[in-house]
């Protein structure tokens, strides 16, 4: 087990950290020694939950405010955050949004896409020399067990031809397996590892803004789900624990690894998945080159 002041020392960005999963990861990683920053949509919010954190903790937690969904905010958030961190030993990719009624950013994409894959996609590869300065260094991203029901639809990725929000709930939760386990390849021989984990289900105000049947049909049953507390138990594991050192391109739940979807292993949808998240985020050939081609061992 990780000892309570196992993190000083280590720098360790959440994005999403302002309520739920993301904020108790961040408090748990706090209580370890952690120097930790958060992200959020809303500055007030955002500090109130650092000020939160601070009490337990007694040392200032960073915040850096932006929406997410759109790929502005995610790199000027970036440039934020490496002009402010000078070493970054963890980042746990938790934000993440339900919405039952099809959303547009302001970049012209479907909302759930955009935020659940796209931004950690985007954020990662802008925060990734950072992590290999800083090696040993790991890549946490919070997914979900609706990635067993996904599906990477090319044809039609963002619902534009026809729109389920859980569908496409789940293909965004299965691209997050993908890019993972695609990143870790990539990734090899860094000293930065990359691991994906579903946190359970908990009780907290996800997909509250525009709710579906499931989180209206869950909403009598909150008081037998998960705490945050318990949810992030999984990100805390795989930020912090000794126990996962040098473990990457795993899936895990409960703090255990597990297997993912049968198509979470296709690697060549995963490259396709990688070149065309690189297209709509407008990496270009010299940023998407920091991660490289991917060290595929020959069959």
């Amino acid at each position: 087990m990780t000892q309570p002041r196992s993190m000083t020392g280590r720098t360790v960005l959440v994005t999403g950290g302002t309520g739920g999963i993301g904020k108790a990861t961040a408090a748990g990683l706090a209580a370890m020694g952690a120097r930790v920053a958060i992200t959020g949509r809303d500055r007030e919010r955002a500090e109130a939950a650092a000020r939160e954190i601070r009490a337990d903790r007694g040392e200032p937690v960073e915040v850096f405010v932006g929406d997410m969904s759109a790929q502005a905010e995610v790199r000027r958030l970036a440039a934020e955050v490496l002009a402010a961190l000078p070493r970054l030993d963890v980042l746990v990719n938790n934000v993440g949004g339900y919405w039952n009624t099809r959303h547009v950013t302001a970049d012209g994409l479907e909302r759930m896409f955009a935020l659940n894959h796209l931004a950690p996609f985007l954020l990662t590869h802008l925060l990734i020399d950072r992590l290999v300065q800083s090696a040993p260094a790991r890549v946490v991203t919070v997914s979900s067990d609706a990635q067993r029901l996904g599906r990477i639809e090319f044809g039609d990725l963002e619902g534009e031809r026809s729109w389920s929000a859980q569908r496409a709930y789940n293909q965004s939760k299965l691209a997050n397996v993908m890019f993972t386990y695609e990143l870790a390849r990539r990734l090899r021989g860094t000293g930065v590892t990359a691991t994906v984990l579903h946190p359970g289900v908990v009780r907290s105000g996800f997909g509250a803004e525009d709710p579906g049947r499931i989180q209206r049909l869950i909403t009598p049953f909150m008081r037998f789900l998960k705490s945050p507390e318990q949810g992030a138990r999984t990100s805390i594991h795989l930020a912090s624990s000794p126990e996962v050192e040098g473990v990457t391109g795993q899936f895990f739940a409960d703090s255990k690894p597990r297997r993912s979807s049968r198509r979470s292993y296709d690697e060549a949808a995963a490259l396709r998945l990688w070149e065309v998240s690189a297209e709509l985020v407008g990496l270009d050939a010299g940023t998407a080159g920091r991660l490289g081609p991917a060290r595929r061992d020959a069959s």
